[in-house]
């Protein structure tokens, strides 16, 4: 069954993968990264797969195949670029959504692991927010937490982290997909 969603991509595409095997059919995935693992992945499902170094050149690409592809919903599965104004605001409001690995609005950005661990955080977790114009600022849909362990490296922890990613990535978006199916 076709769920009408993308997803942009930039690295090893583990929460693509998640998606595909819990089931969800994607109808392209497009990156900034032409070597992304990512695009493998794609390829090795079927789906379409598009990459454009330059960003605004994707962002323009993205906006014509969201249309082509009549997409309901855009998953950003570790796409380290922060969109541009415009190209959100071409979309409709909560048509774009993103996974962040802290507690949002705590450690925002880039090596948000990283800067839970040096920060000495009790918790972390997870967050799946809609994407605005700010980075990692949107309406926070779901969160889930963890306990940072004593002996927790920034690996150990991004797994533990990647564990909750895969599972709630798919929850959260196959809920928004049902509830679009009803407004």
């Amino acid at each position: 069954m076709r769920h009408n969603i993308a997803v942009l991509l930039s690295g090893n595409g583990s929460n693509l993968r998640a998606i595909i095997d819990k089931g969800l059919e994607v109808s392209f995935v497009a990156s900034n990264n032409p070597k992304a693992l990512g695009l493998k992945i794609a390829k090795n499902a079927n789906i379409p797969s598009y990459s454009w170094k330059n960003v605004s050149i994707l962002e323009k690409e993205v906006l014509k195949l969201i249309i082509d592809y009549d997409v309901k919903l855009l998953a950003l599965a570790g796409y380290m670029r922060l969109l541009s104004k415009n190209f959100v605001n071409s979309l409709p409001s909560k048509f774009i959504v993103n996974i962040h690995p802290s507690l949002l609005p705590k450690y925002k950005g880039m090596n948000a692991i990283k800067q839970a661990i040096e920060d000495s955080a009790e918790y972390t977790g997870v967050t799946i927010h809609h994407v605005d114009v700010e980075m990692d600022s949107g309406y926070i849909i779901k969160q889930e937490r963890i306990k940072i362990n004593e002996n927790d490296t920034a690996k150990s922890l991004k797994d533990r982290l990647q564990k909750i990613e895969h599972r709630l990535y798919f929850e959260t978006i196959k809920f928004i997909l049902n509830k679009k199916k009803k407004d």
